[in-house]
Order: structure tokens, then C-alpha cells, then sequence
């Protein structure tokens, strides 16, 4: 499985990919193959404060329900109301129409800490 380049990527299989000074965030293709099929998303409040870690949203599917944390520090800007009707674009498009939430006023310090695409496909591939 290839990972996009232009994003980054957490130990919990989250993933953030800066554009224009906003952070999109979601959850990769190997955490929602894990899940299986999304069923429902709690989505995150738009102007909460979130630290790196910190439970952003919830993420239901038929096996589990699994927390998605904050990539990194920031404030919630926007989130994508589409998977409320729509919770399985998770699982068709991770990293496209399925991402979860937009961050502003994030820490471009912690974001360079986390992993590149081949340093998350080298992390999934010791783990399997």
C-alpha cells in the first residue's frame, strides 16, 4: 500500500496534510482496512482547542468504536458534515472526500515531528 507523500502520519493512524494554512485530518487506508466498514462519525465541535493526542472525534464501524486524536495541537475549523449521511467515504476515500476534520492555528512544530510515508509504511510494516 502506498501513502500519500504530501501528508504526514501518527503511531495511531491518523494522518494531516497541510494546504494554504489549514490542516486537513483523517484516518488512513490501514485504519479504516482494520475497522472495516465506517457506520458512524461523531464529528469534533468546530472552534474546540485541541492538543496533540487528544480525542478528536469518534469513529464507529461494525467490529469497534475507535477515538481519532488530534495529529497535533490546534483549533477545529471546519469537519466534514458529508460523513454524517456518508460515514462509509471513510472507507472508499481515506485520505480524499473522507477526511474528518480541518484544523487552523496548528503547531508546525509537532506537525514536522510526525512521520513521512515511508516512515508510516515502514511503522505498519514492522507491526504486521
Amino acid at each position: 500500500m502506498t501513502y500519500p507523500a504530501e501528508c504526514k502520519y501518527t503511531k495511531e493512524h491518523e494522518w494531516a496534510r497541510e494546504e494554504n494554512g489549514v490542516l486537513t485530518c483523517g484516518i488512513t487506508s490501514f485504519a479504516q482496512d482494520e475497522l472495516g466498514e465506517i457506520v458512524f462519525v461523531e464529528l469534533p465541535e468546530i472552534g474546540k482547542e485541541l492538543k496533540q493526542g487528544d480525542s478528536a472525534c469518534v469513529v464507529e464501524s461494525t467490529k469497534a468504536a475507535s477515538d481519532v486524536y488530534a495529529p497535533v495541537s490546534g483549533t477545529v475549523k471546519e469537519v466534514n458534515s458529508a460523513l454524517e449521511e456518508t460515514p462509509t467515504l471513510i472507507n472508499s476515500d481515506s485520505f480524499g472526500d473522507g477526511w474528518i476534520f480541518k484544523l487552523e492555528n496548528y503547531s508546525s512544530d509537532e506537525l514536522s515531528s510526525l512521520m513521512s510515508a515511508e516512515e508510516y509504511s515502514k511503522y505498519i510494516e514492522e507491526k504486521s
